[in-house]
């Protein structure tokens, strides 16, 4: 949920609960003064029945006064004398249907004899008084609710839109360009203090990630130089007639290690080009042919392990790098090829849309998650741990998908392409 929403449905809900509340409490106000009115009016009734029966020697007409309705009941004696008012329903003669109203009922002595009098007043006038009342004030204020609501959500949208913008400029920062930040132009100075600091902060960030790449590369090429000359030296005292066996054993171990230590350095360096996207240039590349063309190169490798070869290639153009492309397919063969057994199998399929590599193995399934994870390889091994990494990071700027799955006694990697 938005924070414009959220905050409009907290502010709509205390507002209406507010309304709600004020106009009961004004209705039952109103409704106490109009109960007041009408037992002041009954009590006039009462003393005006009295002056009557006094001056006429007679009880009133049950008509009443003034339309109201006067009931008499003679008793023995007088058992309660006290004035009790409440509400009642009662057949209005002249309007011929019934109305609430309001009663008074008491004992007194009217020309020396007992009575219980009871003057009904009808509330139906004022009933619609006092809902013309509430109505005549709550709907200009509920008019004048829904205008402030709507003045107040389009005054928020528009101081928040500096902060929309702000997230938008966040979200369009690369590092990798040479832009800088695009600071906003506002005169919130909340905004104006996030704008300087997310420009502080960029710059900074732009700053130290230009440092570390510039080490990284410039490290990577450095250790190049002297790998070279140890395998160099390594290769030509291997090729010594001189050394003794244990000597021999020894300089291929160390041989062994600094040819790991190269490709090591050379995929890490490879990573750091994919990660910064230093690999950009895209052009239409047929996957058939260059994949045919990967078949040859490596063909010395899979007749030397026996491998049995099965393809179905489709035609399929995918628009992509070049490089990365290249280094997608070389991956995946050397991740065919090194983790096979002799006579092992590798089966290519290739369509318009997607491209799976499956391969036998002396490894049961593997984590679908852990094994793109970098220098994550089993004990057996001897690889740099590397190569699903690479694979991993190229489908992601490619933004392909890459899948791993384990059936009938092969490991298969699936790639969807983009090709929108």
């Amino acid at each position: 949920m938005k924070l414009f929403t959220s905050y409009n449905r907290i502010l709509a809900g205390i507002t209406l609960s507010g309304l709600i509340v004020i106009g009961f409490l004004f209705y039952q106000t109103l409704g106490l003064y109009i109960n007041k009115q009408i037992e002041d009016h009954l009590y006039e009734e009462l003393l005006e029945v009295k002056d009557f029966a006094h001056v006429k020697n007679i009880v009133p007409s049950p008509d009443g006064f003034d339309g109201v309705i006067i009931g008499y009941q003679k008793l023995q004696k007088l058992t309660d004398e006290r004035q009790i008012f409440a509400d009642t329903n009662f057949y209005n003669p002249k309007k011929k249907h019934q109305e609430s109203a309001r009663y008074l009922k008491t004992q007194l002595l009217l020309n020396g004899e007992p009575y219980e009098v009871k003057i009904i007043a009808s509330k139906f006038e004022s009933q619609e008084q006092i809902k013309s009342i509430v109505l005549i004030i709550l709907l200009p204020l509920m008019i004048l609710l829904v205008v402030l609501w709507l003045v107040n959500r389009f005054l928020i949208r528009k101081m928040w839109l500096p902060f929309k913008q702000l997230l938008h400029n966040i979200k369009a920062f690369n590092i990798n360009q040479e832009e800088v930040f695009k600071p906003i132009e506002t005169k919130i100075e909340e905004f104006k203090e996030l704008n300087d600091a997310m420009v502080e902060v960029t710059l900074k960030i732009k700053s130290d990630y230009k440092e570390i790449k510039l080490f990284t590369e410039n490290a990577s090429h450095e250790m190049m130089t002297p790998l070279a000359v140890i395998n160099s030296k390594l290769d030509t005292m291997l090729q010594s007639n001189s050394l003794k066996k244990e000597d021999s054993e020894i300089l291929e171990d160390l041989y062994r290690a600094t040819s790991k230590l190269t490709k090591l350095n050379q995929s890490l360096l490879l990573l750091v080009k994919i990660d910064n996207n230093q690999l950009q240039n895209k052009e239409y590349i047929n996957l058939g042919t260059l994949i045919n063309d990967k078949i040859l190169y490596f063909q010395e490798f899979i007749q030397e392990r026996k491998l049995e070869m099965t393809t179905s290639l489709d035609d399929s153009l995918i628009y992509a790098n070049r490089s990365l492309i290249e280094i997608l397919i070389n991956n995946l063969f050397n991740n065919a090829i090194r983790h096979n057994f002799n006579g092992g199998k590798i089966d290519i399929k290739l369509h318009k849309h997607n491209l799976q590599f499956s391969n036998s193995s002396m490894q049961p399934a593997l984590d679908p998650i852990k094994i793109f994870e970098r220098f994550y390889k089993d004990n057996s091994s001897d690889g740099t741990g590397l190569g699903l990494a690479i694979l991993k990071q190229v489908c992601m700027r490619q933004n392909y998908s890459l899948l791993y799955t384990f059936q009938e006694e092969l490991h298969a990697f699936h790639i969807q392409f983009d090709n929108a």
